[in-house]
């Protein structure tokens, strides 16, 4: 077993040192045909430390990014080769590759960078906390009451972006020292403004479910991924009915910790071929699509596990059901609204479909659901998230301006 272990290891490091000398070729090409960005042009730059695997928490951005940049220009500040390569081939923002710490110091004498946003917690960040004069905001990649949502981290930038009143509740019991009212502002959910794609399959009788489990998690308290516990079984329910269409949309580092997550994934994906291949007709789907936004309008019903698409599902003011963790140290938070939600224990996962139709016809579920998303989100009609987006970086650049011509004076 060690040996087989290791010779795994070694595929894996070989092509992940292949995958990195594509992208610096990739990068450099790229580089060189897009040439220099233009000199003091951006205001806003988004920090972003991380290679390919966590780009999902950049591409939920794009879209109310770009919005913002039509009154103060954006960029990207990429530290890593393949993140780079990533950001580049998306062209959504402009984009700065600085691999070094001098290379950091050259984008910010060349731009006049206001507020540096992040979307994580790389350890990396404190390579740019360095840099004075300019203010630090964490606004992070999604809503949920997982303990990374409370991390004293916070502490370290100068404002954070939040969804809304749970935030505030959440950060207000843990943080010590902290002042909520001035370094926090409520911005809701950008993205819910900007849920779009086509739908992948032609709408019919069916109701579709999401399933969108996360990642196994690489800590106890944090195993809060379901794929091996629920997710075949509640698969497999839900394609015998014929009366289902489910729409399977796994993390994308399932599996990267664990092989047999990796495993089940794998088995999910080939029972919903298989049963695309018996019924063309009910048109399952494996969505591995980088953006998200019709998954979550469209889905009847969305079933997740402990994660910010808890939250997402939440703003789209649709029902769901959340997996009950198997492992009792995964940390649960039940002060907010995993104290009153619909749960699916691992031993229910084969009544899916029974708890599923209850959850869809309860009248009282909508009352329950439309306080839980008042609460996250505050106002969810839509584009008044946006406006509070924007109006959070306005109050900001007055601040800027503020202590720019104090330091001047």
């Amino acid at each position: 077993m060690p040996l087989a272990r290791d010779a795994v290891l070694a595929v894996g490091l070989l092509r992940k040192a292949l995958a990195t000398r594509r992208a610096r070729i990739d990068l450099r090409r790229m580089l060189a045909e897009r040439g220099p960005l233009p000199q003091n042009r951006f205001r806003i730059a988004v920090y972003f430390a991380d290679g390919p695997v966590n780009m999902y928490q950049m591409r939920q951005w794009y879209a109310p990014l770009r919005e913002l940049a039509r009154e103060w220009p954006v960029m990207v500040i990429s530290r890593a080769i393949r993140g780079a390569d990533a950001l580049l081939r998306d062209d959504a923002l402009p984009v700065a590759y600085a691999p070094t710490v001098r290379d950091v110091e050259q984008v910010l004498d060349e731009q006049d960078v206001r507020i540096v946003f992040y979307v994580n917690q790389n350890t990396r960040n404190f390579q740019m906390f360095r840099y004075g004069r300019r203010w630090h905001v964490f606004i992070n990649h999604g809503e949920s009451d997982k303990m990374y949502m409370t991390t004293n981290q916070f502490k370290a930038y100068d404002y954070a972006f939040i969804a809304g009143d749970a935030a505030r509740a959440r950060l207000s019991r843990t943080l010590w020292d902290y002042d909520l009212d001035r370094r926090t502002f409520a911005i809701g959910r950008p993205q819910a403004d900007h849920y779009s794609g086509a739908l992948p399959y032609t709408p019919d009788e069916r109701r579709v479910v999401l399933y969108a489990p996360t990642w196994e998690g690489d800590r106890p308290s944090a195993h809060y991924g379901s794929i091996v516990t629920h997710g075949e079984a509640l698969v497999s329910a839900l394609l015998a009915t014929g009366r289902h269409r489910v729409v399977y949309r796994p993390h994308p580092r399932s599996g990267v910790v664990d092989p047999a997550y990796a495993a089940a994934n794998a088995r999910i994906v080939a029972a919903l071929a298989a049963a695309n291949a018996a019924d063309p007709a009910a048109q399952h789907v494996h969505d591995t699509a980088p953006d998200l936004g019709w998954q979550l309008a469209a889905a009847d019903l969305a079933v997740v596990d402990i994660s910010a698409m808890v939250y997402d599902r939440l703003a789209a003011g649709k029902p769901l059901l959340i997996t009950r963790p198997v492992d009792p140290e995964a940390l649960v938070d039940d002060t907010g609204y995993l104290a009153a939600c619909e749960w699916l224990d691992a031993a229910d996962s084969g009544d899916i479909v029974e708890r599923a139709d209850r959850v869809l016809d309860d009248p009282a579920a909508v009352e329950r659901l439309d306080h839980w998303v008042r609460h996250y989100f505050g106002d969810t009609a839509p584009g008044s998230s946006t406006r509070r987006f924007h109006d959070a970086v306005r109050v900001l650049m007055e601040r800027w301006d503020d202590r720019n011509s104090s330091s001047a004076g």
